[in-house]
Formats: C-alpha cells, structure tokens, sequence
C-alpha cells in the first residue's frame, strides 16, 4: 500500500529535524557520527534496466528509499505479517531490529547471536532469519555457531534459545549465514566462515549447504562451494538457488532437488564475477525469489533482478555493499539492508 497523506506530512516535518544527519549518512562509513541507528526518509540511488521484462517488476520511477541509518551491518531482513513490520539483524552488534511504517525503528532482540564470555568477536550477532512452519523465528547464529530456534513469541521475544543444530559429523559448524525453509519444513542453510574469529578454531574443510529435514536429520547437500551464502527456493520448490560471494567466482547457482528434497544436480544460473569491483560495491550475497520465480539478489552494483532463466534485467543500484533483501507480504515493497542502511523499493 503506498504511503498515506499522513505519513507523507510526518516524513515531511522529520526531514527538517534530520539534515544535518542526512549529510552525515551520505558521506562514507567510517566518517559517519551516528552513535545510535536512526530512522530517516531519504532517496537514494536509481534502477539501471537492461531489459524490459524488468518494467513489470519495478514500476517507472520507483525511487530507493532510505528508511534507518547507522548499523554497522545490516542483514537477514525478514517480514512479519502478522505485525506488519519488517526485523532484521546488525550482525556485529550482536541486535535484531524492528521497523515499522508506524511506529518506525525499535530494537527487538538482544543478544541475537552469541551469548558466551569472549570479547572481540567481530560478528556475534545472527544472520539470516526465517519462520517455520509454527510461525517460530528461526536464526542462523553466527557466534554460537549454531540453527537456533527462539523460544519466545514473535509478540514478546527474548534472547532464549533452543538449539537445533550445531555441528555436522561432530565438528562444529562454521559459521551458519543463511537459510530458507521449504513449505513442508525442511530448512536448508548455508555454512561460509565469515563469522570466524582467530581464535575460533575452525572445524570443517569445507564451506557446506544442508538441508535438515521434518525430523531433524541433518544432510549435507553441497560441499563443492566457496563460499555459499544466500539462498531461496523456486516458487515450485524444486529449484535451490545459492549465491556464492566469492570475488574470484561470484556467481549464482541453480540445483534441482528430487521429490524427497534432495539436490541431485546443479548449474551456473549466472556469473557476475566480471562486474566485482567495477566500481560496484559488494559480492552474491542474499537473495530472494518472487511468485513468478525471478530473482532478486544482491550483488555487485545493489540487488540483481534475474529471471528464471538466468538472464540479468537489471540492477537496484543502492551505491552501497547490499546484504539481503525481503518482500512484504503481497510483494509490494522490496526491502533490502545496506551496509549501515535499511532501505526498500517500491514493486509493480
């Protein structure tokens, strides 16, 4: 639903109070001043389109909204209809947030990760986000190293964790990045080690994709990627897609799963590797599907819109390194986390 006459006058009157915080937020990262995150209402950046199949998913004009600033990285953001609000995790920071068009940014979840003793980790917090099929939050843990489940109700949530799975063969996971969950409750997850720290001991040689079924059981699916990371399913949900954001290899990748859930083959859907660094910020990282099974990943430039055929229709150009991107419920609004920002686009 597009923004009422009201919410246009407030953001209207907050625009005046927070110049001189916009001009903070433009300028790079490590020069902004924002001691806490903050909601602002700003434009920003523009839609390159390639092809114009991408004129039916992002209507003429559609501006990239800034809608928070000031996280040191923002990810895994995840939509709840039930509160229509959109959460999403600061991983260094170790938070889970809250946005709404009402009643703006709050902070939802703390600790969303890692709850041990030992300082100086540099990205505690959880990753990707999802809900089973209960309505459960589900959180790839990067610190814990760990599938958890979160206990609490989405209405009145706390930091108490169950455990779902944490190590594969009896080594420990990497670092879980992010996962989707299939409509009959198989979860499947991404294991890079971006979560690493020095003093972790890393247990596995090598970067895996699982799959844990209905009953719990754990499989590995793959284990011949880089540096796995995004990941979703085709609106039939007989396709895997993965993102790998390997600069050398940054591609993303489409396996057929079998009627039990399975991957039993893959291929290159597409190859961006050619872009990495051209002045495009950012790698593969997470994506999402849509209803008519296109694509929109992250990636060098913003957010890839690609069609089920693998063919590229154009970028979201956020002009920053872009983590992850989710739809609100009827797929209207593409919101999308961006280095210190959350922002979305307006869909057709």
């Amino acid at each position: 639903m597009e923004p009422n006459l009201k919410t246009n006058l407030m953001r209207n009157l907050k625009f005046f109070t927070v110049v001189a915080i916009l001009a903070a937020c433009s300028a790079p990262k490590e020069s902004a001043q924002i001691e806490e995150p903050t909601s602002l209402f700003k434009t920003t950046g523009s839609v390159e389109r390639l092809d114009s199949a991408i004129n039916q998913l992002i209507p003429a004009g559609a501006e990239i909204e800034i809608l928070a600033s000031g996280f040191e990285w923002s990810e895994g953001p995840l939509w709840l209809e039930s509160q229509n609000a959109l959460i999403f995790t600061d991983v260094p920071m170790n938070k889970v947030w809250k946005w709404t068009e009402q009643d703006s940014l709050s902070l939802f979840l703390e600790p969303s990760g890692y709850q041990g003793e030992k300082e100086g980790k540099r990205e505690p917090g959880a990753n990707g986000l999802a809900l089973d099929q209960n309505g459960n939050l589900i959180l790839c843990q990067h610190g814990n190293r760990q599938i958890a489940r979160m206990k609490s109700t989405l209405d009145n949530p706390t930091p108490d964790y169950e455990v779902i799975v944490s190590a594969f063969e009896g080594k420990k996971f990497n670092s879980p990045n992010d996962l989707v969950i299939h409509s009959k409750g198989d979860i499947y997850f991404t294991d890079p080690p971006y979560g690493l720290d020095e003093w972790d001991t890393k247990e596995l040689d090598f970067q895996g994709v699982y799959r844990i079924d209905p009953s719990g059981k754990l499989s590995l699916q793959i284990d011949s990627l880089s540096r796995p990371n995004g990941i979703g399913l085709s609106p039939d949900e007989k396709t895997l897609y993965v993102a790998q954001s390997d600069p050398e290899k940054a591609r993303y990748y489409a396996f057929d799963l079998d009627e039990n859930g399975n991957v039993i083959s893959g291929k290159v859907l597409l190859d961006v590797t050619a872009s990495v660094g051209e002045d495009r910020k950012g790698l593969p990282d997470g994506l999402k599907v849509d209803k008519k099974g296109n694509l929109f990943a992250t990636g060098p430039g913003g957010v890839l819109v690609i069609s089920p055929a693998g063919k590229l229709l154009g970028t979201i150009m956020t002009g920053e390194g872009t983590a992850n991107c989710a739809f609100n419920g009827d797929q209207s609004y593409l919101y999308m986390t961006a280095d210190m920002y959350l922002m979305r686009i307006r869909l057709k």
